[in-house]
């Protein structure tokens, strides 16, 4: 399914409702600590959002490091997984810090998820740990 990919900044109405939706999707689906979810990265990072048929259906944030671009917060409303919405919200993420100079790309993943980053050339490295009462993997698109 289509969606359309923006940039928002922090606390826009947009960004209002992808931080709703993270909190639908961390919080209520799968557990994690309300106080977990929010950090001080948010009012630094870029702010993805995927939309479709003028709702909110997908969220992403990057947060700018000086050794590479940390992709987080990945989140796609329920009724919308499936349809390719995340991977149009990470290739549009990565293609904005590839114009902007940056080509080093980190995250860490749920590992149940990991080969869907695989499939958009991450290798997951170290060993499984626990994050928010789920195991996740680091995973990078470059050579250390």
């Amino acid at each position: 399914m289509p969606a359309t990919i923006l940039t928002v900044p922090p606390f826009s109405t947009l960004c209002n409702a992808a931080f709703a939706l993270r909190r639908e999707v961390f919080v209520w689906e799968q557990k994690v600590p309300e106080a977990e979810e929010h950090d001080a990265d948010d009012m630094t990072a870029t702010h993805f959002v995927a939309i479709v048929e003028g709702e909110v259906v997908g969220t992403l944030r990057l947060i700018d490091k000086p050794e590479h671009i940390k992709i987080g917060r990945v989140a796609v409303r329920q009724a919308f997984r499936g349809q390719g919405i995340a991977r149009q919200m990470m290739l549009a993420a990565m293609d904005h810090a590839r114009a902007m100079g940056r080509d080093r790309f980190f995250l860490t993943a749920q590992t149940d998820k990991l080969g869907f980053y695989e499939r958009l050339g991450f290798t997951a490295f170290g060993p499984e740990f626990d994050d928010a009462g789920m195991p996740h993997r680091a995973m990078r698109t470059y050579a250390w």
